[in-house]
């Protein structure tokens, strides 16, 4: 599995750091909430409800440089709005890796 990196963060904010901890600080506050969002969603079974939140989560994902774990984010968010779970494990599994990167910051 991929590891989350600052690679486009870096890339994006052209060596401001003042910009990279400010995308930081809003990728910290928002993903918590963000993901018990998703699991209660789960939890309820509200499928438009979980495609939504994955949507939002896909970014925050990509912005960590997960680059596949941003296509497997695309295909549970195509699968959901079919109606189907497939590809939720390896979602919940990103999900996992970022908290504990996020954690470690």
């Amino acid at each position: 599995m991929e590891t989350p990196n600052f690679n486009y963060i870096k890339q994006l904010s052209g060596g401001d750091l003042s910009f990279e901890n400010q995308l930081l600080n809003v990728i910290q506050d928002e993903f918590p909430k963000e993901k018990e969002t998703y699991y209660n969603s789960v939890e309820k079974g509200e499928t438009k409800a979980i495609a939504e939140i994955v949507h939002k989560l896909k970014h925050k994902i990509s912005i960590l440089g997960l680059e596949k774990s941003y296509e497997t984010a695309i295909l549970y968010e195509e699968s959901l709005n079919e109606g189907e779970f497939e590809y939720q494990k390896e979602f919940e599994d990103i999900l996992t890796i970022m908290t504990s990167f996020l954690a470690s910051l």
